[in-house]
C-alpha cells in the first residue's frame, strides 16, 4: 500500500522517501540583525592580527574544549595530541582591537577548557556564558567594528562546545560531542561520535553523525535556514520535523500516527528510544542516513 492511499487518521508505516510538501519557500526579510555586510571601503579599511592569541594545552578524552565569542566565526579541526586555539583579531579603521582581550581557565570539572573573546573591561565569561559583557559597539557597522575569528583544532575524544553571536559555526574532524550554538550565522557539525546539539535563528543547519551515544533529547532548530541532520542507519527515536515555508523529508522508514500534516511529521523510527526534534520557519527540514564512507 503507498503512502499516498493510506488513511489520514490511523498509524501506518511509510517507507523511505517520505517528502510531505508545505509549498514554495518563502523566505522572509530578516530584521534587526547587528552584524550586516560592510561597505567595499570598509573592506578595503580593515586590518586583522593574524595571532592576536594562542593557547595550547592537553584535555583528557571525554572533556570540553569551550569556545565563546561575540562577533566573529569560530572553526574547529581535527589536531594533534593537544588543543590548540588560535584567534585573530580583525577590525575597522577607527576601531582599538586591543578593547577585545583574551581568557583561557579552567572550567568547573578541573579538567575540561574555557577560551574567551572579551569585549568589555568588566566582562567575564565562564562555559554558562557571558556576564557583564555590555559594550555595545563589537557589532557597529561603521570602522569602529571588532570582529574575532577563532580556529579550533582538537585530539579524538575531546568534546566541543563552541558559540557566538554573530558569525558562522564549522565543526570537522571531531569524534565526540558537539554543542554548536550562534544568533546570526550557519552551523554545520560533524562528529564520528556522540550527538550533535545545533541552533541559529539566522542561518540553516548541518549536523553529521555517525552515532548519537545515550543522548535521550537531539536539538536542531532555527528560523530563517533550512535544518539537514544526517543520523546513523540504526537510529530509534521519536520525530518531530516541522516547517511553515519549505518542505519535510526522511529517508527512513517510519511510522506515523494521526493525521499526515503537510508542515509537520511526527513519527517514530525503530524503537523510538530517544526523541529529535527538527525545527524551522523558512526552510526545508531533512533527515538522512549517514553514510557508512
Amino acid at each position: 500500500m503507498t503512502a499516498s492511499r493510506l488513511s489520514p487518521v490511523v498509524s501506518h508505516v511509510v517507507s523511505p522517501v517520505v517528502r510531505l510538501l508545505a509549498g514554495a519557500a518563502l523566505l522572509l526579510p530578516l530584521a534587526g540583525l547587528v552584524a550586516l555586510p560592510r561597505t567595499a571601503a570598509a573592506q578595503r579599511d580593515e586590518r586583522s592580527e593574524p595571532n592576536a592569541f594562542t593557547w595550547t594545552g592537553s584535555i583528557p578524552a571525554g572533556r570540553w574544549i569551550y569556545v565563546r565569542n561575540l562577533n566573529g566565526p569560530i572553526r574547529v579541526e581535527r589536531g594533534g595530541d593537544r588543543v590548540e586555539v588560535v584567534a585573530e583579531r580583525r577590525w575597522g579603521r577607527d576601531a582599538d582591537p586591543k578593547r577585545v582581550r583574551f581568557t583561557a581557565e579552567k572550567a568547573g570539572d578541573g579538567q575540561s577548557m574555557v577560551v574567551c573573546a572579551i569585549w568589555s573591561e568588566s566582562g567575564s565569561c565562564d562555559e554558562d556564558g557571558y556576564s557583564r559583557e555590555r559594550d555595545s559597539r563589537w557589532g557597529d557597522r561603521d570602522d569602529g567594528w571588532v570582529a574575532v575569528d577563532f580556529v579550533v583544532r582538537v585530539p579524538s575524544g575531546v568534546r566541543v562546545d563552541v558559540r557566538t553571536v554573530n558569525g558562522s559555526l564549522e565543526v570537522r574532524g571531531a569524534t565526540a560531542e558537539v554543542v554548536a550554538r550562534t544568533t546570526n550565522g550557519g552551523v554545520r557539525a560533524e562528529t564520528l561520535g556522540g550527538p550533535v546539539d545545533a541552533r541559529t535563528t539566522n542561518g540553516s543547519i548541518f549536523a553529521s553523525m555517525r552515532s548519537v551515544g545515550d543522548a535521550r533529547d537531539l536539538d536542531f532548530r532555527t528560523t530563517n535556514g533550512s535544518v539537514t541532520v544526517e543520523m546513523p542507519a540504526s537510529l530509534g527515536a521519536e520525530v518531530e520535523m516541522s516547517t511553515v515555508n519549505g518542505r519535510v523529508s526522511t529517508e527512513f522508514p517510519v511510522t506515523i500516527s494521526g493525521r499526515i500534516d503537510p508542515k509537520r511529521l511526527r513519527a517514530r523510527v525503530g524503537d523510538g528510544s530517544r526523541r529529535v526534534s527538527m525545527r524551522t520557519v523558512n526552510g526545508s527540514v531533512e533527515l538522512r542516513r549517514a553514510s557508512d564512507r
